[in-house]
């Protein structure tokens, strides 16, 4: 998933170190992970909210994407 829009990506070989989303955010595969990670326990830690995406949903976006402005500050580039 992109950290930056939510879009999902498509299954991709470990191989693959980075990648460009659709939006034209390009992610370090472990980096874009960790963001991830992060933020999927801060919602689930203040509202308790699932972390996988709704998939059924047309543009469905889980809890997760409503804290991702917050959740990456403090991380450092590379």
């Amino acid at each position: 998933m992109c950290s930056a829009c939510g879009a999902l990506a498509g299954a991709m070989p470990l191989h693959v170190r980075t990648w460009t989303c659709g939006c034209g955010a390009t992610h370090d595969r472990d980096v874009n992970a960790a963001k991830n990670l992060l933020v999927a326990g801060r919602a689930v830690s203040a509202c308790g909210a699932g972390v996988r995406p709704q998939r059924r949903t047309p543009g469905g976006q889980s809890a997760t994407k409503q804290e991702i402005h917050g959740a990456t500050r403090g991380i450092s580039r590379l």
